[in-house]
């Protein structure tokens, strides 16, 4: 959603994502709860922590999990520190990982890495460290960065995750053939901002 985003939008997106049965909704952590005081579990509510550069403290992402689970949410995305993968900081990546996964507890814990800043070693060292601090996910990308999802990166994850992660692909997505072959390649689930034109079977490159 835009950073601007009004509860009238935030209701447009729900009634969508009800009528066409999307995996999930991610939403601003300020509207985990109106949106489930509202659709109740008619909707799976997802929310991101660390948003969108990952630099809060741990203690912060472990509050923002433990919140919004509280709240309604189903699946939370956190957002890895990049800085920490700079400086080579992978023992404290995943332990921060392990500690917001234990927040979340059987709720669904997505890891977004950011593809865009990161090189392939960095990105095969990060599918261990998801998939060795349990978490359900690695997602590529906020949306937020200099490049969205990449077909080659969706790739390199499927060779390098464990049995139990699942890859998400997000930003960037604008056509339905892109869709497509992002979940040929390994997505099992597909983060677009244009959801609804993509199901319609349009083309949201204007968006």
């Amino acid at each position: 959603m835009k950073a601007a985003a009004s509860w009238q939008e935030i209701k447009t997106l729900c009634d969508d994502a009800v009528r066409f049965k999307t995996a999930s909704i991610c939403v601003p952590p300020c509207y985990v709860k109106p949106i489930y005081n509202k659709y109740g579990d008619t909707l799976n509510i997802c929310t991101v922590i660390g948003f969108p550069l990952g630099y809060s403290i741990t203690a912060v992402k472990v509050l923002e999990a433990e919140r919004a689970v509280f709240s309604g949410a189903n699946e939370v995305d956190m957002v890895i520190n990049i800085a920490d993968v700079k400086n080579a900081n992978f023992d404290f990546i995943l332990e921060e990982i392990k500690l917001v996964k234990k927040t979340c507890s059987e709720k669904i814990l997505k890891v977004i890495v950011e593809t865009c800043y990161l090189t392939e070693d960095e990105k095969i060292r990060l599918c261990e460290i998801v998939t060795l601090a349990g978490a359900d996910f690695i997602k590529t990308s906020t949306g937020f960065g200099t490049a969205g999802a990449a077909l080659a990166d969706v790739e390199l994850f499927k060779k390098h995750i464990g049995p139990t992660v699942k890859i998400k692909a997000a930003g960037g997505i604008k056509t339905r053939e892109d869709l497509e072959a992002f979940i040929m390649a390994g997505a099992e689930r597909i983060g677009a901002s244009s959801a609804v034109k993509l199901l319609c079977g349009g083309d949201a490159s204007g968006y």
